[in-house]
């Protein structure tokens, strides 16, 4: 589903690769996760991706460094958390639709989830 918050606009629909998830191994150019913002057509328009690691497998592949991707350091998501994860850490680029709080900001204001069709 789309996720949404009630100020804080949307992250929109992520479609995750797990292994990549899974593998501690962070690369700019191999995202976990692509991020859509549903449309009123019902297709979806990519607008972001985001970059996932889970706590554990990352701190015991790099017990000394905290995870960075292009010198940006991710965020730590702990658990129990809204996602039902483990503890990760994460990164959100808003690459195909501007976010005014940044381009690495967790929720962007100009992605909606009003669009999403309901079952």
């Amino acid at each position: 589903p789309c996720v949404s918050g009630p100020n804080s606009g949307a992250m929109g629909v992520h479609y995750v690769l797990p292994a990549r998830v899974e593998d501690a191994v962070l690369s700019a150019d191999q995202p976990e996760a692509l991020i859509y913002e549903p449309l009123p057509s019902g297709a979806l328009r990519l607008v972001g991706v985001e970059f996932i690691v889970l706590t554990e497998a990352w701190n015991a592949q790099h017990p000394d460094a905290p995870p960075t991707l292009e010198g940006h350091l991710l965020h730590l998501v702990g658990a129990p958390n809204r996602y039902r994860l483990p503890a990760f850490y994460e990164l959100h680029v808003w690459a195909w639709k501007h976010n005014p709080e940044g381009n690495f900001a967790d929720w962007n204001t100009h992605v909606t989830c009003d669009q999403q069709p309901v079952d």
